[in-house]
């Protein structure tokens, strides 16, 4: 949801399980049954269809599939569908009546957050970009959403989040400016109550944290906001592999 951030990401949460070794297949016999051929659902083929199918079940409608198009025309990183579907699924699992997101970009996101939340949540969302806020506004509206709904601010995450009520929202998705992610993710935890849910967006982004050669402010930022989540005793976290990664933390 934030304009021009650079690809490549990764990283883990919460401690290191000792990897579990490979068991060699049994020899195929009477009981075992003949090996699974190369296209079985275990091997390569199979990992590739059951991709396609999960991308056949998020199908977006019209209204995001547009915004999907204008965010890449306008350079706008919007998030991705599997990632919108969750966005929704966290929203309405949790009942988050209160919201706030940090990058609206051109309001996919937004629509995904606002679809799972109950009919009197309020949604507010931070961009320094007017314009494009201005353009989420809009899409609201012909999502259906009234304006009362949604509290669209402008300006920086700096600016902003400082403003909010302690322990006042239900859930927060962390989004805009990569290199920002530690200073969110610790407003986050200000922000919510016991019980509420920080979501902090692609953070497995092409392995970069993974990559000990990668030194630039981007990937520090990466490896200081899952570092901070997995050591932060209050929180109780989830990685989500879908899309460039999912961070989920909920406050105890």
């Amino acid at each position: 949801m934030v304009a021009g951030r650079p690809g490549g990401r990764g990283g883990g949460v919460r401690g290191a399980h000792r990897p579990l070794r490979a068991v060699r297949p049994a020899a195929a016999g009477p009981e075992t049954g003949p090996p699974a051929a190369p296209d079985d659902q275990t091997g390569e083929r199979g990992r590739t269809r059951l991709a396609d199918k999960a991308a056949a079940f998020l199908v977006e409608d019209e209204l995001l599939t547009r915004l999907r198009e204008r965010s890449a025309e306008q350079g706008v990183v919007a998030v991705a569908p599997a990632t919108a579907a969750a966005l929704t699924f966290l929203a309405a699992s949790t009942r988050a009546r209160a919201v706030v997101e940090i990058g609206t970009g051109l309001g996919l996101g937004t629509i995904a957050l606002l679809r799972g939340m109950p009919v009197d949540g309020l949604l507010t969302s931070i961009d320094p970009d007017g314009g494009r806020q201005a353009e989420a506004r809009l899409a609201c509206a012909e999502a259906g959403f009234a304006a009362g709904r949604v509290r669209l601010i402008t300006g920086t995450s700096r600016q902003v989040l400082p403003k909010l009520s302690d322990a006042g929202y239900d859930l927060v998705v962390v989004d805009g400016a990569t290199t920002e992610f530690p200073r969110d993710l610790a407003a986050a935890l200000r922000l919510l109550r016991p019980g509420g849910v920080v979501v902090v967006d692609d953070v497995l982004w092409s392995g970069r944290i993974a990559d000990p050669v990668r030194r630039e402010a981007l990937t520090g930022a990466l490896r200081e906001t899952v570092r901070a989540v997995r050591e932060d005793e209050r929180l109780v976290p989830l990685l989500l592999p879908i899309a460039e990664g999912l961070l989920c933390a909920a406050r105890r």
